[in-house]
């Protein structure tokens, strides 16, 4: 099984896309972040989504979908984000800790990719500059999806 947990913040809203970014923008964007965990893994999907919503969610200030979809289908663009393979991750070696640490976790997971994901909203928004502002290419890999 291959699935793709997105965690929303509950309180999140659309923010200044500026913040983001080192040089002024030609016009006001706004944004919204999340972070995506792909999960490749074989056994009990009833344990692995027990374990995502124990290890990854908090209930009161987070959300969670898994289905897929963009979690903001208006947005202009998605960049999407994570570290490369050989670079150290502690988050990710944080889970896995946690996974392995796990008498009988009830599924086998294969494998495990962090992602941030920023949904960009504005007419005509270039990904260009994000790229070049948030994405360290010594350390990071990224993608620019569509929302659609």
């Amino acid at each position: 099984m291959n699935t793709i947990f997105e965690i929303l913040g509950k309180f999140d809203h659309e923010s200044d896309c500026q913040k983001l970014l080192y040089a002024p923008l030609a016009k006001p964007l706004k944004y919204r972040e999340t972070q995506c965990y792909r999960a490749e893994y074989e056994g009990d999907n009833a344990a692995a989504l027990d374990f995502v919503k124990r290890v990854l969610l908090d209930p009161i200030s987070q959300e969670m979908r898994d289905d897929g979809a963009p979690a903001f289908p208006k947005a202009a663009f998605i960049l999407e984000y994570g570290m490369k393979g050989g670079a150290l991750d502690l988050e990710k070696e944080t889970i896995l800790g946690y996974y392995r640490a796990l008498e009988s976790p009830g599924f086998d997971l294969k494998k495990l990719t962090l992602r941030k994901r920023i949904y960009v909203f504005g007419d005509d928004a270039d990904p260009a500059p994000f790229i070049r502002d948030v994405c360290n290419p010594a350390i990071h890999t990224w993608e620019v999806l569509t929302s659609t």
